[in-house]
């Protein structure tokens, strides 16, 4: 783990070199079983399972995590050159991506299995169904791949969370330190406070890690759409470089689909995990006060924030993220200059 966190210190071009590196070899194995599968595959084996042996809370709370988090790449919009035009493309092909690289391989695995192995299908089961079609060499190749998975996971979690923590920083929402960037442009305490999260978070076992965070998910993105809609309807001329080209009517009507499907996730979580999670919101109101307190008595050094100390325009605020990641720097005329003194303080 120290390994992969330092490689987030070193860079998120680093990181997404790596990236790009661990899904290429992730993803061979599968390409070659599917190869090797089509020959004995059966169609009227995709229908068939077991029921008794279906555990719908496991099966629902897995595929939720599996497809969720699409949002977290926002966090790293101020990384990126031209976001607005970057990010519609690269969503669109992770998403061919993820879609493919689920449905091909389950219906090559158990259209090429016999019936009699449904039952044997468990956490980690690709490796045996590689051994089945392909034999030890397959096996091993998907062992190994699926290490390689899970370390590009890691990175790409840990780099949103840090560069989340690193917003907020700059926002003046938590103290000055989690904006502090290395030599490198990567927010140093950040990264380390969410190593710390992964470290604490390793006492859980996989099926109770798997439903907290999505119960926190869901409770995150339910803010995040009652913030989308007010923003719709209060602030409908507000400069925005990705817009769903619907009405307010529309943007809400968008919105009650997933709402319905985060209902259910919460009503799946177990009584230890309502208990955790509650727990962990109570923990954030009084984070959030003791931060408010803290900064009341600058106790502890905060970012002065262009929303809460001068009066910027809001288009020109928006733009002024957008362009974060320019390495040329275009002060905005006026009071914003004194906002900008104080951001670049930290790089």
């Amino acid at each position: 783990m120290a390994a992969l966190t330092y490689l987030n210190y070193r860079g998120l071009q680093l990181v997404g070199l790596s990236a790009i590196a661990l899904t290429a070899f992730s993803l061979s194995p599968f390409i070659v079983m599917v190869f090797l599968a089509i020959p004995r595959i059966r169609p009227d084996r995709w229908i068939k399972f077991d029921r008794k042996i279906l555990d719908l809370r496991a099966y629902f709370n897995i595929m939720f995590w599996n497809l969720n988090s699409w949002d977290k790449a926002s966090t790293l919009a101020g990384e990126v050159e031209n976001p607005s035009r970057t990010f519609p493309k690269a969503i669109f092909g992770a998403l061919v991506l993820v879609v493919l690289t689920y449905v091909v391989p389950l219906l090559a695995g158990t259209g090429a299995l016999d019936e009699a192995k449904i039952g044997e299908w468990t956490d980690g089961y690709f490796a045996q169904v590689g051994f089945e079609i392909g034999g030890r060499w397959l096996d091993l190749w998907i062992q190994a791949a699926a290490a390689m998975s899970n370390m590009g996971l890691f990175e790409a979690e840990m780099s949103s969370d840090s560069f989340q923590l690193l917003g907020m920083s700059e926002m003046g929402m938590l103290p000055a330190i989690f904006a502090k960037r290395s030599k490198y442009g990567t927010p140093t305490y950040s990264i380390l406070l969410s190593a710390t999260g992964v470290i604490i978070l390793s006492c859980m076992s996989f099926q109770e890690i798997i439903e907290f965070l999505n119960l926190l998910y869901v409770l995150g993105m339910l803010l995040e759409f009652a913030a989308f809609i007010k923003l719709r309807i209060e602030k409908p001329d507000l400069h925005r470089p990705y817009k769903i080209p619907v009405n307010t009517v529309g943007v809400v009507v968008i919105c009650i689909p997933p709402t319905v499907l985060f209902v259910q996730v919460m009503c799946l979580a177990s009584t230890r995990i309502l208990v955790v999670t509650g727990s962990m919101m109570i923990f954030g109101f009084v984070l959030y006060f003791l931060i408010a307190k803290l900064k009341e008595k600058e106790w502890v050094k905060f970012l002065t924030t262009p929303l809460e100390k001068t009066e910027i325009d809001e288009e020109a605020y928006v733009s002024l993220l957008l362009e974060g990641s320019s390495d040329k720097e275009e002060p905005l005329q006026g009071e914003t200059d004194s906002s900008l003194e104080g951001i670049n303080k930290i790089k």
